[in-house]
């Protein structure tokens, strides 16, 4: 059975995906996957056993998208299944111009228009359920990635204060190094982050050390995407905004504390991992969906403080 697989653009969201692949895996004998997705979901989700192929979609970088897209779909090859979980005009595209016998979308009126099989969207449920919704009536497992850990011999404690969505996501760099500290004679802390975070992953270093801690480890912009996978699997604690690492760890099930501010917790919190918790305080304007914080206070975030969260971890995670 050769499937096709349109992965979600986000890193957190490809992997809230894994388990909908999985149950692609146990409903059909003989399953060869080919990915098609961006450079960081193909990145994470191209060590899947049952992945033959994986092509990274870079439609968007051209002048004629429709053309692109079109281009891409014969490059694919011909499949039994196709699937997407992107709600996206292109992806609709892009299965229909594939060899594909038979095309499975979420209902939308582009997919109406170009998908064999549209699914109505499982209201008011987890976006994995979401996603696993879309190709089995089967409750989803938990999430599955297949990049093992790096190997350590001390307690290591990871914080990662970055979030690609956008400012209103991440809590204070004072905090989050307040917190390093208070553990950090307990554990080694590792510092994640993007390219794009390495001057606010700096800082709180900087805001370590000033405290005397000198246990620390900086691997903002410095990790592959396998790296960061790996090095995350490795934790033995984790303390994160809302982002695709946050959920990385959940597929390593590594106790995690998570800071939500303005996104749905109940949508895309941590996925089946019985050593996650959050923090969050119920305000009237959050969850407001907001890459930036509409009304400039930052409220749903500026008002959890470091005590709050060492609290929660000390009584809930240790």
């Amino acid at each position: 059975m050769k499937i096709l697989v349109v992965l979600p653009n986000w890193l957190g969201d490809a992997v809230m995906a894994t388990p909908a692949i999985e149950l692609l895996c146990e409903k059909y004998k003989d399953v060869k996957l080919t990915f098609v997705g961006s450079f960081v979901a193909i990145e994470a989700l191209k060590y899947h056993p049952k992945c033959e192929a994986f092509f990274i979609d870079e439609t968007k970088k051209e002048s004629n998208r429709f053309l692109a897209t079109y281009k891409l779909a014969k490059k694919l090859g011909s499949f039994d299944l196709g699937v997407t979980f992107r709600n996206q005009l292109h992806s609709s595209l892009l299965l229909f111009f594939s060899s594909s016998t038979t095309t499975i979308a979420k209902k939308s009126w582009h997919a109406s228009l170009f998908v064999n099989k549209t699914v109505k969207e499982l209201q008011n449920s987890h976006l994995v359920e979401k996603y696993a919704h879309i190709v089995s009536e089967t409750k989803p497992s938990s999430l599955k990635l297949y990049i093992e850990a790096k190997k350590s011999d001390k307690p290591l404690l990871g914080i990662n204060a970055g979030a690609t969505y956008g400012s209103a996501k991440r809590w204070s760099s004072d905090r989050f190094a307040e917190v390093a500290v208070h553990f950090s004679d307990r554990y080694n802390i590792v510092l994640f982050g993007g390219p794009n975070e390495v001057e606010i992953v700096n800082e709180i270093q900087k805001l370590i050390n000033t405290s005397g801690v000198k246990n620390v480890t900086n691997l903002a912009g410095k990790t592959t995407i396998k790296e960061l996978c790996e090095n995350i699997a490795s934790l033995d604690l984790f303390v994160t905004n809302d982002s695709g690492p946050m959920h990385v760890a959940a597929a390593y099930q590594i106790p995690t504390l998570s800071i939500f501010g303005p996104t749905k917790f109940k949508e895309t919190s941590q996925w089946m991992n019985p050593k996650g918790t959050i923090v969050r305080h119920d305000i009237e304007c959050s969850p407001c969906m907001k890459r930036e914080c509409p009304i400039k206070t930052h409220e749903c975030m500026v008002g959890i403080n470091s005590t709050e969260v060492i609290e929660v971890i000390e009584k809930e995670l240790l």
